[in-house]
């Protein structure tokens, strides 16, 4: 029987909104897949992406691996389990937490929560670009304020956000892409100055890597701010997107007008409760990060760059130039199988960022740094 033919008509696209059709069709981060494609090969070192290397807890592991045998069923849409372990880890009651698609999928319905065409959002010149993402997808407008000496600076956001009647303000503590921060108590005694209709979104991503004086020191319900956390670094499950935030019930609750409800996955939970409950891999972990920050600021030292302070699983390195310059040796170390990123915006776009990794995964960055340094001068 030959193939049913074709119905010709015109080509109607769909309706897209005013705000949409506004938009690039862009994505915040070209991942190190679509860069393999583009190179017809596998990078030898993956240093780009901020991964925890060292992988996640064997008991995550194993948790997984049991739960697949009801991968069949549909997650927990109220991450109860999970909920209550962090919780209790918190010293929090489980109306505090919510559970996401990692901080992203949490800054978006954040963002959905709050922001509508026109409202204003403060955030860094060169900060975690996915929020700035969100933002734009919601319509809302983004005032940047520079960095102060490679750090975020609250006092500045702060301000901003009371001239501005920003309805957010959005700060890394620790740092990305810097690997910088501010101590706890410096953002709450900058909190004096943010205006009492703004709410403070404190991306701790990076917390579990930094030293305890980073934590910010007031009650985790204080209405002023929402925390968010994440299992994709320290706890090393970035591929299974976990993500949790923490603030005043009111505005936890609100979530559920908006959150997607399945889309924290089933094997996802289990592994993020077994994890949370294996604190000596965590412990291992950390250590593992603090060896590994330390041979690669030996490594730029030894190159004649200079290494930044890090209270993250990454090393922003100083190449001594501008940002074309830090570019160059970007795209020489690319050529050469090693997945590094840089920041996108002066001054910090003088420097590499480059994540923490194995023994034979900074093995192959010292011996690519110097053949992308006598490119990049050549």
């Amino acid at each position: 029987m030959p193939p049913p033919r074709a119905i010709c008509c015109a080509m109607t696209p769909p309706r897209y909104t005013p705000l949409a059709q506004s938009l690039p069709a862009t994505v915040p981060f070209v991942g190190p897949e679509a860069q393999e494609r583009a190179r017809g090969k596998a990078f030898t070192a993956r240093l780009g992406a901020n991964e925890n290397v060292f992988g996640p807890s064997p008991r995550a592991i194993e948790a997984m691996h049991a739960a697949t045998d009801s991968i069949w069923c549909y997650a927990d849409p109220e991450s109860h389990d999970l909920r209550q372990a962090l919780s209790a880890h918190h010293g929090v009651t489980p109306d505090q937490i919510t559970v996401g698609e990692g901080i992203d999928g949490l800054l978006g319905s954040l963002v959905r929560l709050t922001v509508e065409n026109g409202d204003v959002v403060v955030t860094s010149d060169g900060a975690y670009p996915t929020f700035n993402y969100h933002v734009a997808g919601f319509g809302g407008t983004l005032h940047k304020v520079p960095y102060k000496d490679d750090t975020e600076d609250p006092r500045a956001l702060f301000a901003a956000a009371r001239e501005t009647g920003a309805k957010l303000v959005y700060i890394a503590n620790p740092d990305n892409p810097m690997g910088s921060w501010n101590t706890g108590a410096d953002i709450a005694e900058a909190m004096s100055d943010l205006p009492p209709d703004t709410l403070l979104v404190l991306d701790e991503a990076y917390i579990e890597c930094a030293p305890a004086a980073a934590a910010l020191p007031i009650p985790y319900d204080d209405p002023r701010v929402i925390r968010m956390r994440t299992f994709s670094k320290a706890y090393g499950m970035a591929g299974q997107r976990i993500g949790y935030a923490i603030g005043h019930p009111e505005l936890i609750t609100a979530f559920n007008k908006v959150r997607n409800h399945f889309g924290v996955n089933r094997l996802g939970q289990a592994g993020a409760l077994a994890a949370l409950a294996d604190t000596a891999w965590l412990a291992h972990v950390q250590a593992e990060i603090a060896t590994s920050r330390d041979r690669i600021a030996a490594i730029a030292r030894d190159n004649g760059l200079t290494p930044l302070p890090s209270a993250t699983n990454f090393v922003a390195i100083d190449c001594g130039a501008d940002g074309q310059f830090a570019g160059k040796v970007l795209a020489g170390l690319l050529d050469q199988g090693i997945f590094v990123r840089m920041p996108f915006v002066a001054p910090q776009n003088r420097c590499i960022r480059v994540s923490c990794g194995t023994r034979a995964n900074l093995d192959a960055f010292a011996a690519a740094l110097p053949k992308a340094l006598a490119k990049a001068r050549a």
